[in-house]
Formats: C-alpha cells, structure tokens, sequence
C-alpha cells in the first residue's frame, strides 16, 4: 500500500517553512549553526537552536506549555489547511498521530526541579505532564480534537525514522486514513551535558566523515507530515519503502562493521522494490563521532559498492535525536519537490584515509533525471538501533 506525504510542516536552525528551509538547505547555508554559553558548564558549544518567538500555546492547553510542543505547533500550523480539509473529509476519529522525541518537556521539568531545590515548590506553571514522551502526540491530538490513535515513539534518533514506518502500518492496517508523523525535539541542558559525559560533542561546527571529526552538535527542530492513502498534488511524493533493524551490539556504540545498518538499508530497498542503483541520493545520519562515520562508510560501500551521491546535514541542523529521522527525511521530500536540488556535504575536504571513499555532493549537485526519482535517509541510535527510509515519486 503506497503511503502519500501529501504535506509538510518544518521548522528547524534553517528556518520555518518549506519554502524558507529549501532555500538554506539546498546554499549549504551555516549560519544556524552557533557557539553558544550557557549549554554546558564553563565550555561554549555549537548549537543549532530555532531562533525567533514560537507560537503560544492556547491558554486551555496551558498544562501541555513547553518548548518541545511550541516547535510541533510552528510546524503544524503551517499545514492547518491541509489538516482540516483531512478532519472533514475522514472525520476526527479516522487522524491518527505518531510522533518521534527524546526530549519532550524534560527541560521545563528540569528548571521546575531546579526551582523545587531552591523553594521547596514547583513553580505555579508546572505540569509533570510536560516531561512525558507521550505529551506531543497528546497535545497535538487536543489541539486539534480529533481521536484516532495517539501515540510516540521513543528509539533516541531512530524516533521519528519509526514514526513515519508505524504510520505507514496504520495505514496498511485500515486503522486510519490519514496520519499526522514526524518528529520534534527541543534542546536541552539535560541532553548536551548527557553527550558532553560521552565525550561526543564538538566544541566547533562538526565535519562529518573527516580525518580531523570530533563529535556531534546539538540541534532542535520539527517535522511534521501529512501521510494519507489518497494522492494530492500533481506530483505525489510517497514512502516508498522502509527497514528497521536492532543489532544491540552496545548501549551506546555502533556495531564496527555496519551489519545492521546494511540489514535495514537492504530491507528498504526489498520492501520498495528497488535496487541500490535506483537510489539517486542518500542522506547520511552521518554524525561526525569517530564510531558513527567509520561505521556508516562501511556499510554504505557495501550497500552501494558503485556509490551513491550522498551529504550530512548535521553541519547546518545539527543532531536533532529524535527529530532527525523525519526532519532528514522531510530534506529529501524537499528535494523531490523544489527541483530535484541536493543538500551539499559541508566538511573539511580532508577524507580519513581508514574509511571507503563515498561519494560527495559538491554545491550546486542535483539529482539525476531518471524516473521514479527514489532517495534514501538513514537513521542511526543507541542501542544499534537502525532505520532506513525511502522517499520518492509515487507509483
């Protein structure tokens, strides 16, 4: 069963809007990317944080305030049209949301905490609800008053990678007929002093696949599709395919050799009916931690052994956990709809001489004209928890 993205809301260091994070996303533009105080003590780091006031949260909503669900709002407002058009064709019991976060209002539950400590109270505005992994699909769903399912998916930066797969499934199932996924994380002093304590996060912008790489940045953000069974628009762009794999090799470290994520690259490209050399872009996870890119060089050579063009985006976005799988693949489905550009990999130039030569796109690349136009995204995480997703042009 083909699963239609007939929409996407996005809001990310790049901008807000399809429209607006094209345009940074394809110039291979930077500038998000900030040395920023404050993060971690006494070490200033580079950020990728939404600048600009977020939507406010409507005042009956108060207990779902926090940052996490104001970057989720951002991203579905910009698709309310399509969303309500969706609730009167269906009906508001046939919208299900799936969503993917690692963060959700941990960073409102921490400056509660901090203020308990100091006050021996709670700040008045402070709901433990906030905190729970369940709040963005929660509050989406109570914004919008509608009641298929609703749930999250937490797997760390497989989240939202996972959420477009269990959509596609409600789909299949006849569950639903439309689905609201994708992804959203904020950041947070918890998670960058969490991946400061694995000694993973660059001080600098990171430089993924480098001889000179020296870990992650952090970044926030949001993605959010409108997946259906019905087509709209004059060129449908679909989820072709999908694959999922779980190597628990370590909690914390990739499995060396790729094997996973080979396994679910490899069940993509099965389940969407294509061979490696119909993929005509592959956008990396694609980290810069030592571990991540030495692993994910290996099992994309063997994936792809006559290559494939291929970036991180993680210089412009930095890591956004449980955002990155959906915000990742949103740049593809950006991509295939704003004239086949291609996001330019944005490192050194200095290639480890212990990793398999990939192949880069360099600025102003573009996809090949062969159709369907297929693209994959890879999504990796703790725990040798793997995902790969195919976007491309509908059958």
């Amino acid at each position: 069963m083909t699963a239609y993205l007939n929409a996407l809301g996005i809001v990310c260091s790049l901008g807000r809007g399809p429209k607006d994070v094209a345009q940074h996303l394809f110039a291979g533009d930077c500038s998000g990317m900030q040395q920023t105080d404050g993060w971690i003590p006494e070490r200033p780091v580079a950020v990728a944080q939404v600048q600009g006031e977020l939507p406010a949260i409507p005042a009956h909503l108060a207990r779902h305030n926090s940052r996490n669900n104001q970057l989720l709002l951002e991203a579905a407002l910009q698709i309310g049209d399509d969303i309500e058009q969706a609730i009167q064709t269906y009906g508001r019991d046939r919208i299900a949301v799936v969503l993917g976060t690692s963060t959700s209002g941990i960073d409102e539950a921490c400056h509660g905490i901090a203020h308990y400590a100091q006050h021996q109270h709670f700040p008045s505005d402070y709901d433990y609800r906030q905190q729970e992994l369940s709040a963005p699909a929660e509050f989406l769903a109570a914004w919008l008053n509608i009641s298929g399912p609703t749930y999250v998916i937490s797997t760390a930066c497989t989240s939202s990678a996972r959420a477009l797969m269990s959509a596609q499934r409600l789909l299949r199932m006849n569950v639903c007929d439309v689905v609201l996924c994708g992804g959203v994380d904020s950041l947070c002093t918890l998670t960058l002093n969490g991946f400061a304590a694995l000694e993973a996060v660059a001080d600098e912008r990171c430089n993924p696949f480098s001889v000179n790489r020296r870990g992650i940045n952090i970044g926030e953000g949001a993605a959010l599709f409108l997946m259906s069974k019905q087509a709209s628009g004059a060129q449908p762009i679909a989820l072709l395919g999908a694959g999922a794999s779980s190597d628990a090799h370590h909690i914390s470290a990739p499995e060396p050799s790729g094997r996973g994520a080979v396994n679910a690259m490899q069940q993509a490209l099965q389940r969407a009916g294509l061979q490696a050399s119909q993929i005509g872009y592959l956008n990396l996870h694609g980290t810069a931690t030592q571990h991540n890119d030495a692993m994910e060089s290996q099992a994309v050579a063997q994936v792809f052994p006559h290559g494939v063009p291929c970036s991180s985006t993680k210089p412009m976005t930095g890591h956004t956990l449980g955002a990155a799988g959906a915000l990742e693949a949103a740049f593809c489905w950006l991509s295939l709809s704003h004239g086949n550009a291609l996001p330019p990999h944005l490192w050194d130039g200095q290639p480890d001489p212990q990793l398999p030569a990939l192949n880069w796109v360099t600025p102003g690349l573009t996809l090949a004209p062969e159709h369907p136009r297929c693209l994959m995204s890879n999504s990796f995480a703790f725990g040798g928890n793997n995902v790969s997703l195919i976007i491309g042009d509908a059958p």
